[in-house]
């Protein structure tokens, strides 16, 4: 996915509102922002990507359906992020009562919640820095755990609270049972 940036100030300091409302008056485009306001447009992914994102999708709706500790959240969910910017995770969860914490406005719009665990499935076209910076706004906003999974290279780097990212070259599973209890994902889905 190809990501165009359009740094918006000193022109231009659009409101949270207004971001939303670009959002939807545009729904057939894909916009972030990142902490330091830039606007950010996304363009889809490719064929491959968009099954993978799917099927990993897949894998996190069942094990949440069976243990029920939270919602879990698609590629088209943007988050506002306690450390700033508007996020959309490939896929990310969201432990019960935080999510029940929030007003029923704050899960209409984009929820003022950094996820527990975000994952970010690396497609073709994008630069593998812009994303590892992603990762990094993920943990400065709180999230908990972070999975960055790279299928060209069969790298993943995981991302925890306070800790340096670590690399695993061709892992057959990953999991994190402080975070997602008793989940397991196969990285067969993937490689």
């Amino acid at each position: 996915m190809t990501a165009y940036t359009i740094k918006l100030q000193p022109a231009l300091d659009m409101t949270d509102d207004q971001f939303y409302q670009l959002c939807i008056t545009n729904p057939d485009l894909k916009f972030e922002r990142n902490a330091q306001g830039d606007l950010l447009i996304m363009s889809p992914t490719g064929g491959e990507t968009g099954n993978r994102n799917v099927e990993l999708a897949t894998e996190f709706v069942l094990w949440n359906r069976q243990r029920q500790l939270g919602l879990v959240f698609d590629s088209s969910t943007g988050f506002k992020l306690p450390g700033g910017g508007e996020r959309s995770p490939d896929v990310a969860w969201v432990e019960q009562s935080r999510w029940d914490a929030l007003t029923p406005e704050q899960r209409q719009k984009f929820p003022p919640i950094a996820p527990d665990f975000v994952l970010e499935l690396l497609s073709p076209s994008d630069r593998l820095s812009m994303v590892q910076a992603k990762m990094q706004e993920y943990m400065t906003s709180g999230v908990r755990l972070g999975w960055l999974i790279n299928p060209q290279t069969r790298q993943v780097e995981i991302y925890r609270q306070g800790q340096a990212p670590e690399l695993l070259n061709n892992p057959t599973s990953l999991s994190e049972d402080s975070v997602l209890p008793e989940f397991r994902l196969n990285m067969a889905l993937i490689w």
